[in-house]
């Protein structure tokens, strides 16, 4: 790479770091700034250390001891209509308060919630292989590509519950680390952007341009 490469990279990659103020907000910040930011950092311990024992439970039942999903469902629901059935027999005979349980029902507002969301999410995913269909983004296309790629090897070495918990577990660690070793991962990660960009363009001048040139002719003609 010559000395031209160099300092069009280091430009670059300072314009990148003027353009995105957002690196210089805190990483509670970077996380949404609520309930669930509080978790990850473990700002709330109480709860992330419940998800943390519970999914490691779960994991533990489902894949060291043999346990189906369906299995442990069914067993579950069963003791527990078998609870309730004898302590609500019990509570006639005897003249005591019914179990305590709750109205058992899904609001409105909390259906109208999740639709909302779930339709934002979609669409995003929709849009984005609209424009991989159609080949308008190249970029795109080989940073989607490439990330089905990495979790079809991660799928073929893991099944989907050990994958699942690994996510859990990196996402109760990693904010963390990097919130307490912000400086570092933020030095490193600047120069492996630096090496990324400039691979990145020697493949754009010797692959990507060339693909891309043929579909802004037929846009010309």
């Amino acid at each position: 790479m010559g000395e031209n490469d160099l300092d069009r990279s280091t430009s670059e990659q300072d314009s990148f770091a003027v353009s995105h103020p957002v690196s210089r907000k805190s990483v509670h910040q970077l996380l949404g700034g609520g309930a669930v930011a509080d978790v990850l950092l473990w700002k709330r311990w109480s709860i992330a250390s419940f998800i943390l024992v519970s999914t490691t439970a779960v994991w533990f039942i489902f894949e060291r001891a043999g346990y189906s999903p369906l299995t442990l469902i069914a067993n579950v629901l069963l003791l527990l209509v078998v609870i309730l059935f004898f302590w609500a027999k019990s509570a006639s005979m005897l003249n005591r308060p019914l179990p305590p349980l709750p109205n058992l029902e899904v609001s409105e507002e909390f259906v109208g919630k999740a639709a909302v969301v779930s339709r934002v999410w979609i669409n995003r995913v929709l849009a984005v292989a609209h424009d991989i269909a159609l080949g308008r983004d190249v970029k795109l296309f080989l940073q989607v590509a490439s990330s089905l790629w990495l979790v079809s090897c991660f799928g073929s070495l893991l099944n989907f519950l050990t994958f699942a918990y690994i996510g859990v577990i990196l996402s109760l660690t990693v904010p963390v680390l990097y919130d307490k070793y912000r400086d570092q991962v933020d030095e490193k990660l600047i120069i492996t952007h630096k090496i990324l960009l400039a691979q990145y363009r020697k493949l754009d001048d010797s692959i990507l341009s060339k693909v891309s040139r043929p579909n802004k002719e037929k846009k010309i003609q």
